[in-house]
C-alpha cells in the first residue's frame, strides 16, 4: 500500500507538565496505557493484541512496566522518561501498521518468532509474536544509539532481500 501523507504520531507524555511528581507523571502514563491495552486492544492483522499482567510489578501491568523502564535485569530496571514519553506510541504503530512508514519483519529471539514494527523517522519500534488466536505485545521502545537503528534498519533490508530471493 502507497501512503503519500506522513504518520502524524501521538503527542508527547511530558514530564515538565507534572510538576516534577513522577509518581503522577508514571500514573497518567499507567492511565493512558490501560485506556490503550486493557479497556480497548488495538489489533494487528485482525487479531487483538494482548498484553502481560503478571507478575505485576509496583502494582502495574509487566508490559507496561517493560515498555516504561530500561535495563538488562529484569528485576532492577530503571524509568525511562524517553520510553514514558511516547506511551501513546505502541498503539499508534499498531493501528497503522499498514502504512509504507512502519517498516514489518519477522526475526528468532530465542524460540520465538517475533513480529518488528519499526518506524525510522521517530525511532521506535514494536515488538509483537503470534500466538495463534491474538498476538502478544512483548515491548515497544525508542532507539536512541544510530549505530542500534544502522543494525536495526540493516535486519529489515535482509529480510525483505530473503524473502523476495
Amino acid at each position: 500500500m502507497s501512503n503519500k501523507e506522513s504518520l502524524v504520531f501521538p503527542e508527547l507524555l511530558f514530564f515538565d507538565e507534572f510538576g516534577g511528581d513522577f509518581r503522577s507523571y508514571i500514573n497518567a502514563a499507567y492511565h493512558i496505557f490501560k485506556n490503550n491495552f486493557i479497556s480497548t486492544q488495538p489489533a494487528y492483522e485482525g487479531l487483538k493484541v494482548s498484553v502481560r499482567r503478571y507478575p505485576e510489578v509496583e502494582g502495574m501491568h509487566k508490559t507496561f512496566y517493560h515498555i516504561t523502564h530500561e535495563g538488562e535485569d529484569e528485576e532492577n530496571r530503571r524509568p525511562d522518561v524517553r520510553r514514558i514519553e511516547r506511551i501513546r506510541f505502541p498503539k499508534f504503530v499498531i493501528e497503522n501498521c499498514i502504512h509504507d512508514e512502519i517498516l514489518i519483519w519477522k526475526n528468532k529471539r530465542g524460540r520465538d518468532e517475533r513480529i518488528v514494527l519499526f518506524n525510522d523517522r521517530e525511532d521506535y519500534i514494536v515488538i509483537l509474536t503470534d500466538r495463534g488466536e491474538y498476538y502478544m505485545f512483548i515491548t515497544a521502545y525508542y532507539i536512541e544509539q544510530p549505530h542500534r537503528k544502522k543494525k536495526l534498519l540493516a535486519e529489515y533490508e535482509a529480510y525483505i532481500k530473503a524473502k523476495t530471493a
